[in-house]
């Protein structure tokens, strides 16, 4: 006779088969916080960052908690398995979620329970999280005691990457120590998203995140502390030193622009917010408030940075920089040109900047000043210009005599300015150039010249 396989009590069947996994509602949170705080070994049910509550009942009967939640911001053996770059991790990582509490209640304790729980729950998840943060996510971890086994994490097919070093995620880039260190356990949402997290490019489902999100600074400490020691003949406008040494907000700005942060002050609040405390140490920021720990530096401190910087010691600083950087520019790199703009939530203002064509180098910046236009702008941005041997190309804005004798003869290079129909003076005075130089350029007559006969 065969013996078939043990099966559950009748009633334990039908936990397993008709338990089901939803978010909790706004009136349980109370219920479902003090549940956690009296019964989970945490004892707490404060999460951190995108979150989402969910409960698993039974004939309304509550058996289990979870909870999800933003991931840690830096994991060694995460990040060793994605194999994702610095930038990759900061800008992606959002696509990631933390299953941050996962309760069996004292109760309930069914075999099998929480391994159904647990896929019930991520059969939804990821709809729930797009439909609440308006984003997918990729992959799940999470942490385990290691007093206990993951028994359902493996029987999920969840993987096992080892032990975490001992800190708890207390707020954004903020750790405490609890000298206790846990299993971390990952999976994919669907097979091949590990492949997309390392990815050169998200495909467009699942870009928007990260299209929209601030890029983070991804430079050593010690490439910051050499920026620093650069940038530390740039003067400080203050008479009492901040929590923000000037020559590290400068320097942070300069990683921020090649970074592409454009947008202003907003901007680089959020470039700052990616900081490690290590690139904050690199920065020369101070530690701040009890506990002292480092804060990165908020939209107010860059908007008197950006207000009160003496530009032009700020742009000989650049300049600087880019030639160490660069090395010298080549003498066939000798065709200049303007570039005008209008800068963003700016209330108007105006920049006019000189680069090089063929390599597109920075030569240097002009404000251009209230009621005024980009033709003074230029002309004092070409005063510091070193024009030798250079050809400088504009728009016919900038085709008039003061421009061109700054060029010529203070400078000592050469222009290629074109002339418009609404200079009638000026293309009337090249008329009578054009015609009377015609045959200034024909061959002598020596050299075979032949004087064409015309006809009346």
């Amino acid at each position: 006779m065969k013996t078939s396989m043990k099966q559950p009590p009748a009633a334990e069947q039908d936990v397993l088969r008709e338990v089901a996994v939803r978010l909790i509602r706004a009136e349980e949170r109370a219920r479902f916080d003090e549940v956690l705080e009296r019964e989970h070994y945490l004892h707490s049910a404060e999460l951190v960052g995108e979150q989402l509550r969910y409960v698993a009942e039974y004939q309304g009967r509550w058996l289990a908690l979870l909870t999800w939640s933003a991931a840690a911001y830096h994991l060694k053996d995460r990040e060793a398995w994605l194999d994702w770059t610095p930038a990759q991790r900061a800008r992606r990582l959002p696509l990631v979620a933390n299953n941050s509490r996962f309760w069996i209640l004292r109760d309930a304790h069914y075999p099998n329970l929480a391994t159904r729980v647990l896929k019930l729950c991520l059969d939804r998840l990821p709809l729930d999280w797009q439909q609440q943060y308006a984003h997918p996510i990729l992959m799940v971890e999470s942490f385990v005691d290691q007093s206990l086994r993951g028994t359902c994490y493996r029987a999920g097919n969840w993987q096992l990457l080892g032990l975490t070093k001992g800190y708890r995620r207390a707020r954004t880039d903020y750790y405490t120590r609890h000298d206790q260190p846990k299993q971390l356990w990952v999976k994919e949402i669907k097979p091949g998203y590990r492949e997309l997290l390392k990815s050169r490019r998200l495909p467009e489902w699942a870009n928007a995140l990260e299209a929209t999100s601030v890029p983070a600074c991804v430079e050593e400490p010690q490439e910051l502390r050499g920026m620093v020691k650069h940038f530390g003949k740039v003067p400080d406008w203050r008479t009492r030193l901040g929590d923000y040494p000037v020559t590290g907000l400068v320097a942070l700005v300069a990683c921020a622009t090649l970074c592409g942060v454009q947008r202003g002050q907003r901007d680089l609040a959020a470039f700052a917010a990616t900081l490690t405390p290590k690139q904050m140490q690199a920065l020369g920021f101070r530690k701040k408030g009890h506990p002292r720990r480092y804060e990165s530096p908020k939209e107010t401190t860059f908007f008197r940075l950006l207000s009160k910087l003496d530009s032009r010691k700020l742009e000989e600083a650049l300049l600087a920089w880019q030639e160490k950087m660069l090395g010298p520019r080549d003498k066939d790199d000798s065709l200049l040109a303007f570039d005008g703009k209008k800068l963003r939530s700016s209330q108007g203002l105006e920049i006019t900047s000189l680069y090089a064509v063929k390599s597109g180098r920075w030569l240097g910046s002009e404000l251009t000043k209230s009621k005024s236009n980009e033709i003074p702008a230029a002309r004092e941005l070409l005063r510091r210009t070193d024009l030798e041997g250079c050809l400088v190309a504009a728009d016919a804005l900038h085709t008039n005599a003061e421009t061109v004798q700054v060029i010529v003869q203070e400078k000592g290079g050469d222009y290629l300015l074109p002339v418009k129909g609404n200079q009638p003076t000026l293309e009337a005075t090249l008329g009578v150039l054009q015609e009377k130089l015609q045959n200034a350029f024909s061959p002598s007559k020596g050299d075979g010249y032949r004087p064409e006969r015309r006809t009346q």
